[in-house]
């Protein structure tokens, strides 16, 4: 149920990825004013986060049928993205709604920049706070931004504290893949380590470093925003589509729960 979203022009991501390049060189070699050039698109779309936070508090307002919970990091807020709502978040409830023909209440508690240990830190007292609606769907998309700073230990520990929180629905994703070398080693890592907090406590983990992999070159010169690293519309498409398999899932045994449940009380 793909939203087909449109592709760049791979004429910008071969812009983008050269932007890239010149960063790391300019960082390395201390070329000041290349370094500014190519942080351009990185501040660009840093100034996104207060709109985007402010959409989904606003958002959050919409009463619905059935209840998501987003916890994350800045692809879940949809940086990136040409809106908020273009965001894999936002397209699975569009997703959502579309399915069941009615609105769909949705909270964000990701956080842009969010590390596995500011997620614990900071969103879990949010998702298990006692005032808060029990939520039909709960998607975990986190870690990304532990690679830069990679240390496995403090990463299991972490995460190991988010699983222990959310509830037995959760659909945990793996991290993307990075498409470098140096980092897809760190990526297989924390996915192995994903794997097995999740196996061991009976979570769905949804396979989206395969789903993103699988993209190839074509993917990398075009479904990424103009800072290389986050996705753009079409690439959160990618990750709705692998996402949404699960969650229809989740929503079709909560409407036979309620099916079962409308007849037992009749």
């Amino acid at each position: 149920m793909s939203q087909h979203m449109p592709p760049a022009h791979p004429f910008r991501g071969l812009v983008a990825l050269g932007t890239v390049v010149l960063g790391n060189v300019a960082r390395r070699f201390g070329w000041t004013r290349a370094i500014e050039f190519a942080n351009r698109p990185v501040m660009t779309l840093s100034d996104q986060q207060p709109v985007t936070a402010t959409w989904w508090r606003a958002r959050r307002k919409t009463p619905g049928d059935l209840f998501i919970i987003a916890v994350g990091d800045s692809t879940a807020q949809g940086i990136g993205a040409s809106r908020p709502g273009n965001s894999y978040v936002g397209q699975l409830v569009d997703r959502m709604e579309a399915y069941i023909g009615a609105p769909v209440h949705v909270t964000n508690l990701a956080v842009s920049g969010a590390t596995t240990a500011l997620c614990a830190r900071d969103q879990l007292p949010r998702l298990v706070n006692p005032l808060t609606k029990h939520p039909e769907v709960v998607t975990v998309a986190i870690g990304a931004n532990d690679i830069a700073q990679w240390d496995p230990v403090a990463f299991h520990r972490n995460l190991s504290e988010i699983l222990d929180a959310v509830p037995e629905h959760a659909l945990v994703a793996e991290l993307p893949c990075f498409f470098t070398p140096r980092a897809e080693r760190r990526v297989r890592t924390a996915n192995r380590i994903l794997h097995t907090l999740a196996d061991a406590r009976g979570l769905t983990v949804v396979p989206l470093h395969a789903a993103t992999r699988a993209r190839g070159l074509r993917g990398i010169l075009t479904e990424f925003a103009a800072d290389g690293f986050h996705p753009s519309d079409s690439g959160y498409a990618v990750w709705a589509d692998t996402f949404w398999p699960y969650v229809r899932e989740r929503v079709d045994a909560t409407l036979r729960a309620r099916s079962t449940a409308a007849e037992a009380a009749g």
